[in-house]
């Protein structure tokens, strides 16, 4: 009885797993030198806010300290 369970169990998991593989191939993809362009046009439009490359002025970080440590 168990050989039946588990071999249910594998053509249910094989069924699973030939419809993801059909959802997959159906799945409309572009072309990788497209994509790339269009995220380098995007970086450079949106550069000048980009706080990793334009940096966080002192006084709109809230990670700063905002006491500095006096040791006497």
């Amino acid at each position: 009885m168990s050989g039946k369970v588990c071999s249910s169990n594998s053509l249910i998991q094989a069924r699973r797993t030939v419809e993801e593989l059909r959802v997959e191939a159906s799945m409309e993809r572009i072309n990788i030198s497209i994509a790339a362009a269009q995220l380098v046009q995007y970086c450079q439009e949106h550069s000048r806010s980009d706080p990793l490359l334009t940096g966080i002025a002192a006084s709109s970080n809230p990670f700063k300290d905002k006491k500095t440590c006096v040791l006497l």
